[in-house]
């Protein structure tokens, strides 16, 4: 019986208007969130390694930003939605998450 609560619980978790505000998930900017997961904005954002995160604005077009990490937690959100992160990556930023790099327009043609 318990089990069949606890799915349908979790049922109605997935069906939830993606657009209200959550305890956990769906959180407005500016909200304590421990993954890019739990945000709207979709950037779970900290100063350093000892500051709380919190829901941040994805980064614009020329901003400092970095590139997809496995933490889910950035030091600088990812790039808005069609921006590309332009970012050197290497195995120890990769590792210590400090690769960054800024945003820019993929179609932008170079002179």
């Amino acid at each position: 019986m318990q089990g069949i609560f606890v799915l349908l619980l979790l049922f109605g978790l997935t069906l939830a208007d993606p657009n209200s505000k959550g305890l956990i998930f769906n959180l407005d900017n500016g909200e304590l969130c421990l993954q890019t997961a739990q945000c709207k904005s979709k950037c779970c954002h900290r100063d350093s390694g000892v500051s709380l995160a919190r829901c941040a604005p994805r980064a614009a077009e020329y901003q400092k930003c970095s590139p997809l990490h496995l933490t889910g937690v950035y030091y600088f959100c990812q790039c808005e939605s069609g921006l590309t992160c332009d970012v050197d990556r290497t195995i120890v930023g990769t590792v210590t998450n400090t690769d960054f790099g800024f945003c820019k327009d993929p179609n932008d043609v170079a002179i």
